[in-house]
């Protein structure tokens, strides 16, 4: 029943948005009311609590404002863009997995590293690699590639090695990757498009992959040959010949869809959301039939659209409902007030105090259980670069490495979540594992917004 109502609702959204003129809000809105109503109770406890948070605040600005009953049903939709992104992101990893490119991985780490420190550095750069594609499926998929080579190395606490390489690796892409739902949100609030901000993020996302190579790969011991080890990748290597080479493969593949991104947003309409949600289908399908796996591709969309409801209600529940809240910010003009209120904040305390207060904004609200992308969604209807008198691509580079941050250390979101599930440890001391890297990072972000703000 869910699965079916999620796809009737992404279906007509993405309908609606390629032939406006169908008029197909009004249903949209019920439907996401329903799936709002049908989800809460399927949903986990804490997004219960969060979800009804924002469900109760913005009815009570609606009655507050007075609108007709129709507009509480109305003010449903919103965030469906991100949905839609959470949906198809998956897909891109399809023909990774089908091209079986971890045995590449295997064979380079059988082959090639001689020490943790090349392990380290490995580890964390296929994590940033992969994650420029395939989103949160980069963690189970670098984990399963690398752990088993692992006994070849005197590594101290391997789980806790594993998870800073993978998850700081994963992070660092976020603040450009185009297939990351967060790109699309702060590329909506500030207005900017996508390539022309790539020159003043790249080079943060750079910067952080080296710093964790250097805090992570500070110790550097020679492998031990173990037996075991080296006999299960020998045997892996037997049955399926590796090709390190292969692994050029997704690069060039990055480089394709970035090249597609980038025409697209010049000549088409969309929003860049929109616009990636488009390409994810076809270019995966093109992908896999290069790799003559067109078969076993439909099995595997198949698969990811039979069972996605399963992963998705706790998504569907809380984003709809933070969208809700935010539809009811707009009627009441309540936005405006929080305009005023960030107007005097900059004139008390300034423009420098403030573009260095704001990375932190996401990082905190991390720790309350919002998503980043909830954070700054909430947060769209009142940062404006005409208001807050910040350029609009230092707004958005403050705002997208406050998301990476979160993402970092925030105990309750996905990325922290799986990790832990992975590694069989719990979300807290994930997080802590990760506290000394973000806390430097954040840092020498604020020093490179404070010299963008300088320069500009």
């Amino acid at each position: 029943m869910l699965n079916l109502l999620f796809l009737i609702v992404l279906f007509l959204y993405f309908l609606s948005i390629l032939v406006p003129s169908l008029g197909l809000s009004g249903w949209i809105s019920v439907l996401c009311m329903i799936i709002v109503l049908c989800t809460f109770f399927k949903t986990s406890r804490f997004v219960q609590v969060l979800g009804s948070i924002f469900l109760t605040a913005g009815a009570f600005l609606l009655w507050n404002t007075g609108v007709h009953w129709t507009q509480y049903i109305l003010s449903f939709g919103p965030m469906l863009d991100l949905l839609m992104m959470f949906t198809l992101i998956p897909i891109l990893g399809i023909p990774i997995t089908l091209g079986r490119y971890s045995v590449d991985i295997q064979g380079i780490l059988h082959n090639k590293i001689k020490t943790n420190r090349h392990l380290y550095m490995l580890t964390s750069g296929i994590s940033y690699f992969f994650s420029i594609f395939m989103n949160l499926a980069t963690l189970p998929m670098t984990y399963y590639s690398i752990k088993p080579a692992l006994e070849g190395f005197p590594v101290q606490h391997s789980e806790r090695f594993m998870s800073r390489a993978i998850t700081r690796g994963f992070a660092m892409p976020l603040i450009w990757a185009p297939v990351t739902p967060i790109v699309g949100i702060v590329i909506g609030v500030t207005g900017v498009s996508w390539v022309s901000i790539l020159p003043y993020v790249v080079p943060l996302s750079i910067f952080g992959l080296i710093l964790d190579w250097y805090l992570g790969s500070r110790i550097s011991k020679k492998r031990i040959q173990s037996t075991h080890a080296m006999d299960e990748m020998a045997a892996t290597s037997e049955k399926e010949p590796s090709n390190p080479k292969r692994i050029f493969q997704i690069l060039l593949a990055i480089i394709f869809f970035i090249v597609f991104v980038s025409v697209g947003e010049t000549f088409l309409p969309y929003s860049f959301l929109t616009l990636v949600s488009l390409l994810v289908i076809p270019f995966s399908f093109a992908w896999s039939l290069l790799l003559k796996k067109g078969k076993e591709f439909g099995g595997a969309f198949r698969k990811h659209f039979q069972s996605f409801s399963n992963n998705m209600r706790d998504q569907f529940f809380l984003f709809l409902s933070a969208g809700f809240f935010i539809s009811t910010i707009k009627i009441s003009h309540s936005n405006e007030l929080v305009n005023v209120w960030i107007v005097n904040l900059i004139g008390a305390i300034g423009t420098n105090f403030f573009l260095m207060l704001l990375p932190l904004i996401p990082l905190a609200f991390a720790f309350l259980g919002f998503h980043p992308a909830v954070t700054l969604a909430l947060m769209a209807e009142t940062l404006n670069p005409d208001i807050t008198h910040i350029s609009a691509h230092i707004l958005t580079v403050a705002m997208l490495s406050g998301a990476a941050s979160a993402f970092l250390i925030g105990p309750y979101n996905a990325t922290i979540g799986l990790m832990s599930n992975i590694v069989k440890q719990s979300s807290y001391k994930v997080s802590n594992w990760n506290m000394p890297f973000t806390g430097i990072y954040i840092v020498c972000t604020i020093i490179y917004l404070l010299s963008l703000q300088w320069l500009t």
